[in-house]
């Protein structure tokens, strides 16, 4: 027993020993000399990985509003400063040339670069310079403004670095990333930071699904590349918050590859549309509507004309599945349908009134950047001011609805203001009823007991949404 006990803790002693002087089972950055070892990384990613950033230069010619001839002064020609006024107008350059800087990579070695659209959008001349300071002029192959992303592409005889991609879908919160750039114009600038988020949404634009990360990120980033540890891009240096500090947004490298295939084979993106107007569930909505799923979207509004209208899928329908793939939110129906193939035809499950149905709809193109903006509206006491919509109005007001409910005014902190409801609203429908006039309005609302909820039916400019009002006494 003595003997197999000395054994036991020699074992125990030759494994500790073994632990301490071999760090192989342990994390390379969490080894001894972590820190050093960690700078070491850094830079030599940064000598790796800078030549494959450049600069990019664009101008953009801005034409001047002319000097109206028709103009007078309210002192008349009397004015002493009549004459140089006008002289000056006259006189003055009817354009000039407005300079912008930003960043870019090199996709492949072909010479197609990859920026932010926001960097190039507009430009009459964009210039691309190489981390060795050679200057090549640059055209635009595709722009996508949904996305923020562009293709150039640069005329070069010799090899040039290119970038090696990663995969932005495996990249996790706390993971070290490097960002390269020229910020204010400070080229080759190097900053290092962590993960900090994943899956942001910053209302830039239809398909936000931003990296947000605390490596500094400044006016004049945009366009550059953001390295993981192991020197993949996973991301496109994009955007940052105003007067915000640590916190910057890069636009996710697999999104990315999608949109630059598409740009460079067809110089435009092309992305399936179904012409739902859609909007995510909240508890209120769920209790208006019976639903009890932790899934699905609600359709607020189906468009005239459009494919989900032709197919049958109506306004209060919530969308559960395309192509047999389960649909979480309204983010996630918009990548799915993005995806989908023009001209082709996709099978969607929707939830009405408690039962399932199966809608085959030919998918269309999506016509360009839609903003869908959805909120609520209410009135009884509840800090709103309604009125009926008459023709002038409608005329005047420039609206698509001749009948309805007119929100005037919403007073601040009221429950009409807190269910998101503003002036030139119109209400449409109260609890799935139309509402054609005022009295109709208030016949459901006075209906109603403190504390009940109203489904509301909302048009704004030309979109239509759901929202819950909370009725009040007070």
């Amino acid at each position: 027993m003595k003997r197999i006990k000395k054994i036991s803790y020699l074992l125990i002693a030759f494994l500790l020993l073994f632990l301490a002087t071999n760090t192989m089972f342990l994390p390379k950055v969490y080894a001894s000399d972590s820190k050093e070892e960690l700078a070491t990384i850094f830079v030599d990613l940064a000598k790796k990985l800078k030549p494959t950033v450049v600069n990019i230069s664009t101008t953009k010619v801005i034409k001047r509003s002319p000097f109206s001839k028709n103009w007078r002064s309210p002192f008349s020609e009397k004015d002493p400063f009549w004459e140089f006024f006008n002289k000056f107008f006259e006189n003055a350059p009817k354009e000039y040339k407005q300079r912008g800087l930003g960043s870019g990579f090199i996709w492949d070695k072909d010479g197609y670069v990859v920026t932010n659209n926001h960097v190039v959008e507009g430009a009459t001349s964009i210039t691309v310079k190489l981390s060795n300071g050679k200057k090549y002029p640059a055209k635009i192959v595709g722009r996508d403004e949904n996305t923020d992303i562009a293709l150039l592409k640069i005329k070069i005889k010799n090899d040039i670095p290119a970038v090696t991609l990663g995969d932005s879908d495996k990249l996790q919160v706390g993971e070290w990333v490097m960002a390269i750039g020229n910020p204010f114009g400070l080229e080759q600038t190097v900053t290092v930071g962590i993960v900090s988020a994943k899956g942001r949404v910053i209302g830039s634009g239809p398909y936000d699904n931003y990296i947000q990360t605390d490596a500094s990120i400044n006016p004049g980033n945009s366009g550059g590349p953001l390295f993981d540890i192991h020197g993949r891009v996973v991301g496109i240096n994009t955007a940052i918050v105003a007067g915000g500090t640590g916190i910057g947004f890069a636009i996710p490298v697999n999104l990315a590859k999608k949109v630059i295939y598409q740009l460079k084979t067809k110089g435009k993106v092309t992305r399936g549309w179904l012409g739902v107007m859609i909007q995510d569930f909240n508890e209120d909505l769920k209790q208006s509507f019976n639903y009890k799923r932790d899934y699905g979207v609600l359709v607020a509004d189906v468009l005239a004309g459009e494919p989900a209208k032709k197919a049958g899928i109506k306004r209060g329908d919530v969308i559960l599945e395309i192509n047999g793939q389960k649909v979480k939110n309204s983010r996630d129906l918009l990548d799915k349908v993005a995806d989908l193939k023009v001209g082709k035809k996709a099978e969607v499950k929707v939830w009405r009134n408690g039962k399932e149905k199966v809608f085959t709809v030919k998918v269309g193109e999506r016509p360009g950047e839609k903003r869908i903006a959805l909120k609520e509206k209410p009135e009884k006491k509840l800090g709103l001011t309604i009125r009926n919509i008459t023709p002038e109005i409608a005329k005047t007001l420039g609206l698509t609805v001749k009948k309805g409910v007119l929100v005037v005014e919403v007073e601040p902190g009221s429950a009409a203001y807190d269910a998101g409801l503003m002036s030139r609203d119109v209400i449409l429908e109260v609890n799935r009823k139309k509402v054609k006039n005022v009295d109709e309005f208030l016949d459901i609302i006075n209906s109603l007991k403190e504390g009940d909820k109203a489904l509301l039916l909302v048009l704004r400019n030309k979109d239509t949404f759901f929202t819950t009002l909370t009725i009040s006494s007070s």
